[in-house]
């Protein structure tokens, strides 16, 4: 039998991070517990008024954030406040898929799209990696707003 995942970011700003790789993925942010969400409500707003509600102070609704696949296919993202900061390299790191079925100059021009709509949103382009056939397609290799390391490919 196979196993779902979640995949686990330390940030610094739970909230922040989470809202990008929300836009990058396409993901969503789920609602509070028990509170159905109206159709086009900020789930993060919901957020607020539940941790208000509950009487977490605001200095600590910071501390933890997620988001999902709308469609419910890929992992779930959940985002811990932590005090220190990323210090190395990843030992694991997400490989977003921008090109699927692409190859050559069409896969990176696809590519290099994907990563300037990216930087956009904060990341940072850090190099990128022509084809190789057979054995690389070519990737470009970014790191979130947090300096976690991801690549297009």
């Amino acid at each position: 039998m196979s196993r779902h995942i979640q995949v686990t970011f330390d940030a610094h700003d739970p909230r922040a991070l989470s809202s990008f790789w929300r836009d990058v993925l396409g993901y969503v942010h789920p609602g509070p517990p028990g509170v159905e969400l109206p159709e086009g409500a900020d789930p993060l707003a919901a957020w607020d008024d539940f941790l208000a509600r509950a009487g977490v102070p605001e200095g600590q609704r910071n501390t933890a954030s997620a988001v999902e696949d709308p469609d419910g296919h890929g992992p779930r993202l959940f985002f811990q406040q932590v005090p220190e900061d990323k210090t190395a390299k990843n030992r694991v790191h997400l490989d977003v898929r921008a090109a699927p079925g692409l190859q050559g100059d069409e896969r990176m021009a696809a590519l290099e799209a994907e990563c300037d709509r990216l930087v956009a949103l904060g990341a940072t382009r850090v190099r990128r990696h022509e084809p190789e056939p057979p054995m690389s397609a070519g990737f470009i290799v970014m790191t979130d707003p947090e300096g976690n390391e991801f690549c297009l490919d």
